[in-house]
């Protein structure tokens, strides 16, 4: 199934948007960003607002910075292997300054 899925990507017309390879997981050596639906508030929890804006290069931006902090948190090793553009090291950076924030602030977390 896995291989099928895999080798059917590059017959095109297989995918809606040939752009939406290079945005699944892990194609471009990160894990992927937070994906979020409606309602736009769930138990509490609210989509971030930059996803609500309609602002394309904000929100181009926000998933690139959860997408490094994600592999940061959870396979720092892949960083490592990337050649990271100055724009992705000040994202990361950001990144890593409000997660220790949010420990700080939270240390049972």
């Amino acid at each position: 199934m896995v291989l099928i899925d895999s080798v059917s990507r590059f017959i095109p017309g297989v995918l809606g948007h040939q752009a939406s390879a290079q945005e699944d997981s892990f194609a471009d050596g990160l894990l992927d960003c937070p994906h979020y639906t409606r309602p736009e508030v769930l138990d509490g929890m609210q989509v971030p607002e930059v996803l609500l804006s309609g602002n394309h290069a904000k929100i181009d931006s926000w998933r690139m910075k959860q997408s490094l902090g994600r592999t940061w948190l959870r396979r720092p090793e892949l960083l490592e292997s990337l050649a990271l553009t100055d724009e992705q090291r000040m994202l990361l950076t950001e990144f890593q300054v409000e997660y220790q924030s949010k420990q700080q602030m939270n240390p049972d977390n």
